[in-house]
């Protein structure tokens, strides 16, 4: 694993010039991003025309020429490359859990960073939601470096907290209205939040290219034996006194954690989406690498 930096102890140039060297650096050689996404794009520039096959779009049939050559032709145009990539993210108090030198909010940073960086580097615009059960922030699709650098410092401050149980209702939802151009839509969140989140999730990926990660920590369901211990929701600030020496409360948490995983991959295979499993243990450049080829899996 690459060395770990407290949250607010780095400079947004100072994280990625960090990501950019020891991670992007080493992706180079691993994979090639394929920014295409599953939908063809229209460009501006007119290529040609040839005659109307089936499945044809009937709104590039070119009508002069159809009406000279007694037979339908369509227009032809350059495969528009540009692609426009938003990153969902989920800043709710949940995404504070982990090791105290890597919690899921840092893993988040250090991973939207880097996809951000990927995306950016072949021209493609980039836009970010940052939600903290409120709609905390939105970055208008831009491309380049500084856009970036935009992200990074706005990942950077510190997340506002309300003491109400997350709900990716509100995020995706947003989403959903505000996103008019088909897009590369990418969502990362513990996924701890109130219930119903898929119907909007379905709807999001009737439009655009959906890629869900979700980020955990191995001791969310993994208590050690510990005696009596005293916890407490990150959300609503609920305290709760509980014995971690009972083994079968501790395999009850386990098989209720089992439960919740088995529950999200139904319901977003049932929007059609894959989701990518990232542990704050995971190593950040074998994280990407398999979120990019999982991608391209699917594509095929």
């Amino acid at each position: 694993m690459e060395p770990t930096h407290a949250l607010g102890a780095e400079t947004p140039e100072q994280l990625l010039l960090r990501l950019e060297w020891r991670v992007l650096r080493r992706l180079d050689g691993l994979l090639q991003w394929n920014h295409r996404t599953t939908h063809r794009g229209v460009g501006t520039d007119f290529l040609d025309v040839r005659e109307y096959e089936p499945g044809d779009d009937v709104r590039h049939i070119d009508w002069n020429v159809t009406a000279r050559m007694d037979t339908p032709f369509v227009r032809q145009y350059t495969e528009d490359r540009e692609l426009t990539a938003w990153l969902l993210l989920d800043r709710s108090p949940s995404m504070g859990f982990g090791p105290i030198e890597r919690p899921k909010e840092l893993v988040m940073r250090e991973l939207a960073t880097a996809l951000a960086r990927l995306l950016s580097r072949d021209g493609n615009r980039l836009g970010a939601v940052l939600f903290d059960n409120e709609i905390e922030e939105t970055l208008p699709p831009r491309t380049g470096r500084n856009q970036v650098l935009a992200l990074a410092r706005s990942l950077l401050r510190p997340p506002r907290t309300n003491g109400a149980v997350t709900d990716l209702n509100g995020l995706l939802e947003h989403a959903e209205r505000m996103i008019r151009r088909r897009s590369l839509v990418i969502l990362v969140s513990d996924f701890i939040t109130a219930p119903a989140w898929e119907r909007p999730l379905l709807r999001l990926t009737e439009r655009h290219e959906v890629v869900a990660i979700r980020l955990f920590d191995p001791r969310e369901y993994e208590l050690p034996d510990a005696g009596v211990i005293v916890v407490q929701d990150a959300e609503t600030g609920e305290q709760l006194v509980l014995d971690s020496s009972d083994a079968e409360f501790r395999r009850r948490l386990r098989e209720a954690g089992e439960h919740r995983e088995a529950e999200l991959r139904a319901l977003t295979s049932r929007a059609g989406v894959d989701v990518s499993e990232v542990s704050t243990a995971d190593d950040l450049i074998r994280t990407l690498v398999r979120i990019v080829e999982s991608r391209k899996w699917r594509r095929r």
